[in-house]
């Protein structure tokens, strides 16, 4: 595969430090930064990806005096990867948890991809916990927005990776090849993400148990539905700013907003693909420092 290292901005690991912190049964990593005390960014990243999808987005955020917890789910990056809990709603129990061993206090949680299930789980379960919500590129289920990106021929790979142990024997030793199929169709922005990066994500997912962790995740699909239909009947009493790129879902991350919350400001990011944080983070961090101050967030939940 290429490359070996990660590519990250100037004096990154002078500010960002890695963690491990035990949530109950699985052992979450997260990468952090910031003043202690600080208001606190909680940022989830999708699938094929781990916190490393957020590199262009963490510094700026510190810059501008928030601290940041970039979390890898259970399954994914150098987190745990049990055989079960996929199913979002317990996801987002890890990161619950995480947040109360870090005594973060009221955080804004972003989310893009699986990440934004995860947090949107985690905001309609514990709502005192979140100051706000952003939710970048893709639905969640249980909405109408959802349902319809069933039906898009680029959602064609949730019927495979639903597929036990098919899907794994399909892609095991080809994971640069698979995943980076994803990438190269649905970046717009020349350059946005390496040959490189999609090397440090292969890696990831070459992991031991890492593919079939990733799989899990579609598999639970039809429990999220459920689930979720019941959490949209009470919409998020919290701010949300939901963000799509223009060549990808668009305004359609606004639509689904606001299905689930009521207090929803959108946005489309021009030129943008399926992967904001990585094509377009100056855009993102432009809304995410007009958004975050008009919201504010307490010490304690």
């Amino acid at each position: 595969m290429i490359g070996s290292e990660w590519t990250l901005p100037q004096g990154f690991h002078d500010v960002f430090r890695h963690h491990f912190t035990e949530v109950g049964q699985v052992r979450l990593h997260h990468v952090a930064g910031g003043r202690a005390g600080a208001e606190t960014v909680v940022l989830l990243h999708g699938w094929p990806q781990t916190w490393y999808a957020w590199r262009k987005v963490m510094p700026g955020l510190v810059e501008a005096g928030y601290r940041v917890e970039a979390v890898e789910y259970r399954g994914a990056g150098e987190s745990t990867r049990p055989a079960g809990g996929y199913d979002k709603a317990t996801m987002a129990a890890d990161v619950r948890n995480l947040l109360d061993a870090l005594d973060a206090g009221q955080v804004h949680l972003v989310g893009r991809d699986i990440g934004l299930m995860v947090a949107y789980a985690l905001a309609a379960q514990w709502p005192r916990a979140v100051a706000s919500l952003t939710m970048l590129d893709v639905p969640i289920p249980g909405t109408t927005v959802w349902e319809r990106a069933k039906l898009d021929p680029q959602t064609w790979h949730f019927g495979l990776h639903r597929q036990r142990d098919i899907a794994e024997m399909l892609v095991s030793g080809r994971e640069y090849d698979y995943l980076s199929t994803f990438y190269r169709a649905r970046t717009k922005v020349a350059g946005a993400v390496t040959d490189d990066d999609l090397a440090v994500y292969a890696r990831a997912y070459a992991a031991p148990g890492a593919l079939r962790a990733g799989f899990e995740l579609y598999r639970a699909f039809d429990q999220d539905e459920q689930r979720f239909a019941k959490l949209l009947q009470d919409k998020l009493p919290m701010p949300v700013l939901a963000l799509g790129g223009e060549l990808d879902n668009g305004s359609l991350i606004t639509d689904m907003a606001r299905e689930a919350a009521t207090d929803v400001r959108g946005a489309v990011v021009p030129g943008g693909g399926h992967w904001t944080p990585e094509e377009n983070p100056e855009v993102l961090l432009e809304h995410l420092l007009t958004f975050l101050p008009s919201v504010g967030a307490v010490r304690s939940p």
